[in-house]
């Protein structure tokens, strides 16, 4: 993965780039920023450039550097075969694996990643390792390993490269274990955080990591990459584009999941209908049949809904402009605004939130969107 593959970006990278000729890269750095914003690919690239034998300089263009792609370093980044870059990322129980650890997975990763071409989330991953309705988590056993594996001598580079996607995952008693290790590591070795909910995680990870906040494509990206890769028309990938919010993974799904968007578009609908005609009947027999879809499904749902409430308040603050909907769901969120407003939509955010919170922790389904469902019925009683 060089540089010049990842789409936007150009300030992050360029900043990258000058710190490794500046010979001043930090030995513990934290990838922050929302879904899609090709964290982990920018690390990937970051790491290739750093253990690359032959790295480019431009005297022209945006970009100031890259990765040569072709000496056998970049070779086997290519190929996620590098024995000096370490990865370690959620994992669950299952039934090859009962005490499980990244290693465990490592050939799934490797197919993973490549497969997606570097832009991955979550729920895709916990697919492809076939957890089912479990929820990942990087365990104490995985910070044992990275402390033995960082103890030996780099193979082949100058640098031992460690990336930890998702170190917002990490089990609360596995977190201390690394403490030290990101303080004082041995030399030439880099640690590579990834996270999007830092409150998640310890503060002394935080104060001893250099934080690189990484923001959102422009939808001008977006749409560039969504034109290029599926030969859509302009219009078509920019509407895309506008419904993802920079998020290029979400543009990538919206694309070959359209009827995804849809279903959530028309469970949403009929929910909130219910719960506005205080249909009890009928929020049972919803409950009932949303428990059956799967966890990462309900959490889909779920998001899709919270960009539903932003709308109807950008509605209500006469911001129509901002909306970036089209047909039904522009005149579902036109009529839907009235009952979404500023009075009681702070409060619905932070049900829905909740709600994807516990879900992540198994929560039993049936009660958690009965209780969601009557709480909606009281919420959206109140006017603006």
């Amino acid at each position: 993965m060089k540089f010049s593959d990842i789409p936007g970006q150009t300030r992050i990278k360029n900043h990258l780039i000058q710190t490794v000729k500046n010979n001043r890269v930090s030995h513990a750095q934290l990838f922050t920023g929302p879904s899609g914003s090709g964290k982990l690919a920018l690390a990937i690239a970051f790491a290739q450039y750093i253990s690359c034998t032959n790295r480019q300089h431009f005297e022209t263009g945006t970009l100031k550097g890259d990765s040569c792609g072709v000496c056998p370093s970049c070779v086997k980044y290519a190929k996620i075969a590098h024995p000096d870059l370490h990865f370690y990322f959620p994992v669950a129980p299952t039934k090859e694996f009962k005490k499980p650890v990244s290693k465990d997975f490592m050939n799934v990763w490797r197919e993973f990643l490549l497969k997606n071409n570097f832009l991955v989330d979550t729920a895709g991953w916990y697919e492809a390792m076939q957890l089912e309705n479990k929820q990942g988590l990087i365990n104490a056993e995985d910070c044992n390993d990275m402390i033995q594996k960082l103890a030996y001598k780099s193979y082949e580079s100058e640098y031992k490269i460690v990336i930890i996607w998702h170190a917002d995952k990490m089990f609360h008693a596995a977190a201390p274990k690394i403490l030290k290790i990101l303080e004082e590591p041995p030399d030439k070795t880099l640690f590579i955080l990834i996270a999007e909910q830092t409150d998640k995680m310890l503060n002394t990870i935080l104060s001893r990591s250099q934080i690189l906040k990484i923001n959102k494509l422009s939808e001008r990206e977006v749409a560039e990459v969504l034109m290029a890769k599926f030969q859509l028309s302009e219009a078509e990938a920019r509407k895309l584009a506008l419904l993802s919010d920079g998020d290029l993974k979400l543009a990538i799904d919206l694309v070959g999941e359209r009827d995804t968007e849809e279903y959530h578009f028309r469970t949403l609908q009929d929910w909130l209908r219910l719960c506005f005609k205080k249909d009890i009947v009928g929020i049972a027999q919803f409950t009932e049949d949303i428990a059956k879809i799967g966890r990462e499904r309900q959490k889909s749902l779920l998001s899709y809904g919270l960009r539903i409430i932003r709308r109807c308040l950008l509605i209500n603050f006469r911001l129509e402009s901002l909306v970036k909907l089209e047909g039904e769901e522009l005149k579902f969120v036109t009529n839907l605004a009235p009952y979404i407003n500023p009075a009681n939509a702070p409060v619905m955010a932070e049900e829905f939130n909740k709600a994807i919170f516990h879900i992540e922790r198994n929560v039993n389904g049936k009660i958690l969107f009965m209780d969601l469902s009557l709480t909606l019925v009281k919420l959206m009683k109140i006017k603006a």
